[in-house]
């Protein structure tokens, strides 16, 4: 099922217009990418608008934590989705957004990333 992202065939109202043309293929959309605690990790790449590709992390396992006491970055497991301010449901699931607080092996840390966008998921180290 396609996700139609144009506006030409409605009015302001709500009202529906006359098809003076049909859907074109600029105008198509995708379903929201929800990125999933797994043990595995997918990644798929997607074309966008002008031959440009959108990487989606579809199910995760690894983060990169960046510990500002330290400066360094680590390339972590995530163990557990925590919470999520988005949504509470997501966090149910498992699901990872940007703002969400995982549990990795350093401790906490929130997601600073858009992992459906961006294709990786980056953290910061939360301090406790």
């Amino acid at each position: 099922m396609g996700y139609f992202q144009g506006n030409d065939f409605r009015k302001i109202t709500g009202g529906k217009k006359g098809k003076h043309r049909d859907k074109r293929k600029f105008e198509l959309g995708s379903p929201p990418t929800e990125t999933k605690l797994s043990s595995e990790e997918l990644i798929e790449k997607e074309r966008g608008m002008g031959g440009n590709i959108k990487i989606r992390v579809k199910y995760a396992t690894f983060a990169n934590v960046y510990d500002p006491q330290e400066k360094v970055s680590k390339k972590t497991k995530i163990l557990s989705v925590i919470e999520t301010p988005a949504n509470k449901e997501y966090a149910r699931r498992g699901i990872i957004v940007k703002g969400s607080i995982i549990q990795t092996e350093l401790g906490k840390a929130k997601v600073t990333s858009r992992p459906g966008q961006d294709g990786t998921i980056n953290a910061i180290l939360i301090k406790e």
